[in-house]
């Protein structure tokens, strides 16, 4: 039985994905790197802004340390946010799907991205109070795949709700659209919701269900093949 829903943002309710890549290259060119997008998003999707820099500059023999890497987030963080100030980045049918979800269930967002990002983005699409709150980058020390994110969320969920029954890890469905996502979410005992917007489903196969897109995603469709498994 589904009693909690918990999203990705990026790449999963916001086709931002593109946005992050162009921002992580205009930084990285400073140090003379350039990634391609095919090997972002092989590897590199899924995780936060830290991970993603530090993963980069160790495999390309820069320097690595912590003041570093936090003068290149702060950058693209710069970046990125012009990018999105005024955009709608959501995917069609997020909305949708995202309100009749609300209506049924408690909502979370766990993702890699900033708070301040993730708000702006949620604010700016007029979704921000149908989520209880954010676990967003900085509110854990390790991103995905680690479970991190998702066991904040579920804390939080039950702070919020102070239910006397209170909602259980495999309670919890997590929308996600990679495998990072997908690992750290089962890491937590939850179940996954994985949709191919930026992978193809043989690389997501992990997830209990697999869906093309948000696009027309029927939320009962999703509950009868969890209860199928």
């Amino acid at each position: 039985m589904i009693r909690a829903v918990i999203f990705d943002l990026d790449g999963t309710l916001v086709d931002t994905e593109p946005l992050h890549f162009a921002a992580f290259n205009e930084v990285l060119r400073g140090d003379g790197i350039e990634i391609g997008f095919d090997d972002y998003t092989a590897r590199l999707i899924g995780l936060n802004d830290r991970d993603c820099f530090s993963t980069v500059l160790r495999e390309n023999g820069k320097g690595a340390g912590e003041e570093h890497v936090a003068k290149l987030i702060a950058r693209k963080t710069a970046v990125y946010q012009a990018a999105i100030a005024e955009r709608d980045v959501l995917y069609q049918g997020a909305e949708k799907f995202v309100r009749d979800c609300a209506r049924r269930f408690p909502l979370m967002i766990v993702t890699g991205t900033l708070r301040v990002e993730a708000e702006t983005i949620l604010r700016h699409a007029g979704l921000r109070e149908l989520f209880l709150d954010i676990i967003a980058a900085e509110d854990v020390e390790r991103g995905k795949p680690e479970p991190d994110g998702f066991i904040a969320a579920l804390g939080r969920i039950g702070y919020i709700l102070r239910q006397r029954d209170p909602v259980l890890a495999d309670e919890c469905l997590a929308v996600e659209d990679t495998q990072a996502g997908i690992d750290a979410a089962h890491r937590a005992g939850m179940k996954v919701l994985a949709l191919c917007h930026m992978a193809p489903a043989s690389e997501l196969a992990a997830a209990d269900v697999v869906r093309a897109s948000i696009s027309n995603l029927d939320l009962d469709d999703v509950i009868h093949a969890l209860r199928g498994r």
